[in-house]
């Protein structure tokens, strides 16, 4: 077979076979197979798509390229992915909770991107905290505190490092299926026996409405089914910030507030958060979905999942402490507090930008050699939908540099919409869980 054969198959959308896509992965990832053709093929399936068939080789193939690890924990692993949002620290939550209930979480996870944070980033921002354990001292972790988080290694997936790269250059990021198929390679290369994939809908996640979004949930869930693994999609809110903290240590901080009990209990990030734990408990066979959301609740509020966080800190080198000394995270050097210049109801927070303002203020990278600043950030005082006066503090920025600081601040006032009447229930959903799709 030739690649010219394929691309030619792809383009006048015929299904490719098994074999197929075996041998152009493995070629490519050998370097058989020159970036100008694999470019071409991507541009097909962008315009042709790929059958679920096809999604599932591409997907396995991928996985296939690298390290398949399967941790020996002695129990049902479980894995939670979400598809990047604004102030998303769910992973802070669900983890310990999972793991509080008989679950174990080994996680691996990645950096921020785009306007998106990475809980890597996050964990960072905790003094003395290890993220690049060698994967036995990982497991040791995940044993001993039920979870840990580390970042992916070199030689996991290596076809997805190599197919995205070229993705990104060459405008074939939107496309279901190879959106999929990075995704889920590295789910299933991980060793999870249950997958639980929070896919945000909105202003702020890749997938800006429901019904693209559901496409991708449905496509990551047969995909799941089809390598044997137990697997759901929750379709959860991203028109707004997820919580009121966007940035590294500050979202650490709000995430022990929630595990301390310490959040309201109607809030989107509490919601949010048992809703993904409870699912992860589902796929590991603890009850239905209403026994499960009443175990994660009561690992949550009992103080159980809060312990487990407290653990794998110190199991992986970070300093305790700061469950209980948030003094020891460091303080930003810089702050500029953002008033409400009218009175009236808060319909709106543009969430995108707030995501690229926390970028700008050093909470993520501009560049692949950016350092991150673990103070930056933003708090909001004011949640969509409240009343606000004039005067009011709606938000602080935080920095590490005063550099343009002024003029980010100034940028700022325009994510927030201000209006006489209360119409946020008409720009938003009304509900944080839009929808679960189960796989199992």
């Amino acid at each position: 077979m030739t690649l010219y054969e394929i691309i030619t198959k792809k383009k006048h959308n015929a299904e490719l076979s098994t074999e197929e896509i075996e041998w152009v992965v493995a070629g490519f990832c050998r370097g058989d197979i020159p970036d100008y053709q694999m470019s071409a093929l991507l541009m097909a399936i962008c315009f042709n798509s790929l059958s679920d068939r096809e999604t599932a080789d591409l997907t396995m193939a991928m996985a296939y390229s690298g390290d398949m690890l399967k941790p020996e924990t002695g129990g049902f692993n479980a894995d939670k992915h979400s598809t990047g949002g604004v102030g998303d620290k769910t992973t802070l939550i669900t983890a310990p909770i999972a793991a509080a209930c008989g679950v174990f979480v080994p996680k691996m996870s990645g950096r921020g991107l785009g306007h998106t944070g990475g809980t890597i980033d996050k964990l960072e921002a905790i003094p003395g905290f290890r993220t690049d354990l060698p994967y036995e001292k990982f497991i040791a972790a995940v044993k001993k505190a039920g979870f840990a988080v580390a970042s992916q290694t070199g030689s996991l997936v290596p076809a997805d490092k190599k197919i995205y790269a070229l993705r990104n250059a060459t405008a074939t990021v939107d496309s279901i299926p190879l959106i999929c198929s990075s995704i889920m390679s590295k789910k299933l290369a991980t060793g999870a026996d249950g997958i639980v994939l929070d896919v945000k809908v909105g202003d702020g996640a890749f997938m800006k409405t429901t019904s693209e979004a559901e496409k991708l949930a449905e496509a990551m869930v047969r995909v799941g089914q089809l390598a044997g693994r137990k697997c759901s999609a929750v379709l959860t809110d991203m028109s707004k910030p997820l919580g009121k903290a966007v940035g590294n240590s500050i979202e650490i901080i709000e995430a022990i507030e929630t595990l301390k009990g310490n959040t309201p209990k109607d809030s989107p990030l509490r919601e949010i958060s048992l809703t993904l734990a409870a699912e992860m408990l589902v796929t590991a066979g603890k009850g239905d979905s209403e026994q499960c959301f009443a175990m994660a609740e009561k690992a949550l509020d009992s103080g159980a999942a809060l312990e487990r966080l407290r653990l794998m800190i110190e199991l992986q080198g970070g300093d305790p402490r700061v469950i209980d000394d948030y003094s020891l995270f460091g303080k930003a050097r810089f702050r500029r507090e953002i008033f409400a210049d009218r009175s009236g109801f808060l319909n709106g927070i543009a969430c995108e930008q707030t995501g690229l303002t926390s970028l700008r203020l050093g909470a993520g990278r501009l560049t692949k050699e950016s350092d991150i600043d673990p103070s930056a950030g933003i708090v909001f005082d004011k949640a969509v939908g409240e009343r606000v006066c004039k005067g009011e503090r709606l938000a602080a920025l935080m920095t590490s540099t005063e550099n343009g600081l002024d003029d980010i601040a100034e940028e700022f006032k325009g994510v927030f919409r201000i209006e006489e009447e209360n119409r946020a229930q008409e720009n938003f959903p009304k509900k944080n869980i839009i929808k679960i799709i189960k796989g199992y």
